[in-house]
């Protein structure tokens, strides 16, 4: 603890040129260190008594305004005391401004969420800082329409402005998206980024409480869409004359086969191909969104994409393996090779990922702990719930099991009849 220093506040009445009134102000002193800030109480200079430090007198006015003064002096003498309890470091600014308030309006969740930002810019990736960005942008609207404010200091933020948020996400219609409002999980990650960023602001001890303690985040489980076997093959098999769809195809397939992300193709190099430990090609890389290693036998239908790209002058300008357009693109693109392929469902290049966990792997009884290991999952539930096995795959297991019952059954009633 702080040892004890000498705390001195006076009130002193700062006289005005020509003037008959005065201003009076707050003078404090912490062993020698001295500052002052208006009361923004104005008197006449002769209702002041200088040596007690207060008004003159017994009149109404002067027993509220004297009161008023104590009011402020105990306040200061609180945050003294509250000060040394805590054993921070104690000066006559450091009291003036936990009075006045200037360290709280720093701590406001606008300036908490550019503070965020700035520090992390260098650790998070860049498609996480756009989703705080997009955060940012929801926070606002929900602080100009709901709370009629611009901004607001984090000691403010309770459980009930946690709820509020919730429910004006839930109805909340984005510009961007016209008339559709924002899916369930994605409330539930807006809610997520911004239990973030409470839990940095507590970090940085900006905060003492914590809001999100009786909130509970809920995901739905969404249903993940893939290319069966034969929405595959009429992709895999189709040429393409223009070669921004040619391209496309291949770098879509490419996924299909091995269960990389677009952004892990984009970064994927040659060196990265390396001979594995059952003498064939693998992938072994770090994962971009979570740096763990990948480790991938490369099938040979990727095998062939990557060698058809081989001295690829863009590629190798790059000094990556495949020559890749914008994600955008690659995604306008899609859509114009499931027309052309007559598939209806809503191609992306994220669905690659989800035919290879399922119709490339799963179908095919490659072990789901396999799968797991092979996406990049830290954790099997995860796989468990972004591979859904498709239902001819349940259909053949349970006529393999039925055969197995049906023959065990038949053995059994033979013995009996020997």
């Amino acid at each position: 603890m702080n040892e004890q220093q000498t705390l001195g506040i006076q009130f002193v009445l700062r006289k005005r040129k020509d003037r008959k009134q005065g201003q009076v102000y707050i003078r404090i002193t912490v062993d020698g260190d001295r500052c002052e800030f208006s009361t923004h109480l104005q008197l006449d200079n002769k209702e002041w008594d200088k040596q007690m430090g207060m008004m003159k007198g017994k009149t109404a006015i002067a027993i509220h305004n004297n009161q008023m003064l104590d009011q402020i002096k105990g306040k200061l003498i609180g945050i003294y005391q509250d000060l040394r309890i805590r054993e921070e470091f104690i000066d006559a600014k450091t009291i003036k401004d936990r009075y006045l308030g200037n360290n709280e309006k720093k701590n406001t969740l606008l300036k908490l969420i550019d503070f965020h930002y700035e520090s992390q810019k260098h650790t998070l990736s860049e498609s996480t800082l756009k989703y705080y960005i997009t955060t940012k942008r929801y926070l606002i609207a929900f602080l100009q329409n709901i709370k009629q404010t611009q901004d607001i200091y984090l000691r403010k933020i309770d459980y009930k402005f946690i709820t509020e948020y919730e429910a004006f996400l839930r109805s909340y219609q984005p510009p961007s998206q016209g008339q559709r409002k924002l899916a369930h999980n994605t409330i539930m990650k807006l809610m997520s980024r911004l239990r973030t960023l409470i839990n940095f602001a507590i970090k940085l001890e900006w905060m003492e409480h914590y809001p999100f303690r009786a909130y509970k985040l809920s995901y739905k489980q969404s249903t993940r869409t893939f290319l069966d076997t034969k929405e595959l093959e009429a992709i895999e098999s189709k040429h393409f004359s223009f070669e921004r769809l040619q391209l496309t195809k291949d770098l879509f397939i490419f996924s299909c086969y091995t269960g990389l992300s677009f952004i892990d193709i984009v970064e994927l190099e040659k060196e990265a191909i390396v001979k594995g430990i059952d003498g064939n090609q693998w992938i072994k890389m770090n994962r971009h969104k979570t740096e763990h290693l990948l480790q991938i036998p490369l099938l040979p239908e990727a095998a062939r994409i990557v060698e058809k790209y081989n001295g690829h002058p863009i590629s190798d300008y790059r000094g990556r393996i495949f020559p890749v357009p914008t994600n955008q693109k690659v995604n306008a693109y899609l859509k114009e090779i499931a027309d052309i392929c007559q598939i209806r469902k809503k191609l992306t290049f994220h669905m690659a990922r989800h035919t290879f966990a399922t119709t490339v792997t799963l179908s095919n009884g490659v072990p789901i702990e396999t799968v797991s290991k092979i996406l990049g999952h830290t954790k099997i539930s995860t796989t468990q719930i972004y591979a859904k096995v498709v239902e001819n795959k349940i259909s053949e297991d349970m006529n393999i099991l039925r055969s197995k019952l049906t023959g065990n059954k038949r053995n059994d009633n033979s013995s009996m009849a020997l």
